[in-house]
């Protein structure tokens, strides 16, 4: 990987010898191009690796400078003035080109000077049935290439009110769950300190036990919007009190989670037990099943849980086998006659207006599912969680 700040001799020398041409012979197009390092926004954008700040978003040619970098065959575009990073355009640059993050953000190496940040959490050692989650993190930035800057539906332009990248992965213990949730823990506990909103890419549900440890340490309790499947609130499994199955009860347990202002959509599926929702029932939670969600609209719904959740922080923790596995087949538990992708997004978008504190996007197994739909379908849904966060602005 090349990296993007070079000095002006060495970037025409890698120009040069990347195009095959000789000085004399360096066409009038390169020279007309200026070249010039990607602008940076702070200090920290230093920390970028191989990615690029602030390329214009997609159709925006006002006040725009080209830039040819080395390993890009087209010029680039950056926004003059602009203080945050943008996504590259695939009009500028090829999808496939460049460091596979997050919607090809900047990689930074700390949360610091950042509002939001996506993180992978690589660990799928808690799963049940079919593992494979751990690989999710690099699938869903794969598919995350056909993201873009804005969303028309909603009008929200997050690039364009906060700042935002990718800090990359945290490093579990994949031989040791117990471990992992200690590094989770500890790594979210750095993120929320610095005041970045964590959105996550996971992994199995495990991982949100310890980031709702982290968060409710600087928040207190906080409320839930759980779309999923399963109710994860088991107790123990083989013997085991930390696996998938079990994540929010260890949360209730230690008293991380606001129980009248949880709200658990889409719970479908067989049960070892007459009456498997009667724990949930009894904290507090509410609990939506998912034939109560068939062939509706979920937005009145949503507006009672904008009701219920007030003003005080929430998270959003989306399972991808919420869905019906005929939209989301790539995942380890699957059920049938989930919800839709449409109601994914009016689960999300409903969201909008609250104080949304973190949330993840878990369970995406990309084995099971050659095409990478349900990868795809777990970044646009990581993409509308950014919609929804306080500041985002609406154009």
């Amino acid at each position: 990987m090349e990296p993007l700040f070079l000095r002006g001799s060495q970037l025409l020398r890698r120009i040069l010898c990347k195009e095959r041409l000789c000085p004399w012979k360096f066409s009038a197009t390169f020279l007309a191009a200026k070249l010039q390092p990607p602008l940076r926004s702070s200090p920290r954008a230093s920390l970028c690796v191989g990615a690029t700040a602030h390329p214009a978003a997609a159709g925006s040619h006002r006040g725009g400078s080209e830039s040819l970098l080395a390993g890009h065959g087209a010029p680039r575009r950056f926004l003059a003035g602009t203080s945050f990073n943008l996504p590259p355009s695939a009009q500028f640059v090829a999808r496939p080109v460049g460091v596979c993050s997050m919607m090809k953000l900047p990689v930074q190496t700390s949360p610091e000077g950042l509002d939001a940040a996506f993180v992978g959490v690589p660990l799928d050692t808690g799963t049940s049935n079919r593992p494979g989650a751990r690989f999710g993190p690099r699938q869903i930035r794969a598919e995350s290439c056909m993201v873009r800057t804005y969303n028309p539906s909603t009008g929200a332009a997050p690039f364009h009110s906060l700042m935002v990248a990718d800090i990359g992965d945290v490093n579990v213990n994949l031989y040791n769950l117990q471990e992992s949730c200690r590094q989770i823990r500890e790594a979210y506990q750095k993120i929320v300190a610095a005041g970045c909103i964590p959105l996550t890419l996971g992994g199995d549900h495990t991982i949100t036990y310890p980031i709702l440890q982290a968060v409710a340490e600087k928040h207190g309790p906080v409320g839930l919007v759980h779309v999923d499947a399963h109710t994860d609130t088991g107790d123990t499994a083989l013997g085991e009190k930390i696996y998938h199955g079990t994540p929010f009860r260890r949360c209730v347990e230690e008293g991380l989670l606001d129980c009248k202002r949880v709200v658990q959509i889409g719970i479908r599926g067989s049960s070892y037990t007459p009456d498997p929702y009667k724990y949930c029932r009894d904290q507090g939670f509410r609990v939506v099943l998912a034939e109560d969600c068939w062939l509706k609209s979920l937005v009145p719904l949503m507006g009672e849980v904008r009701k219920q959740m007030g003003d005080k922080p929430i998270y959003i923790s989306f399972d991808i086998d919420g869905l019906d596995p005929a939209y989301a087949p790539g995942t380890g538990t699957p059920e049938i006659a989930g919800l839709t992708p449409a109601q994914a997004l009016e689960i999300i978008r409903g969201c909008k207006g609250l104080n949304i504190v973190g949330g993840d996007l878990v369970e995406v197994a990309p084995i099971y599912d050659a095409s990478g739909n349900t990868a795809l379908m777990g970044a646009n849904l990581l993409f509308e969680m950014l919609c929804a966060l306080p500041r985002v602005k609406t154009i």
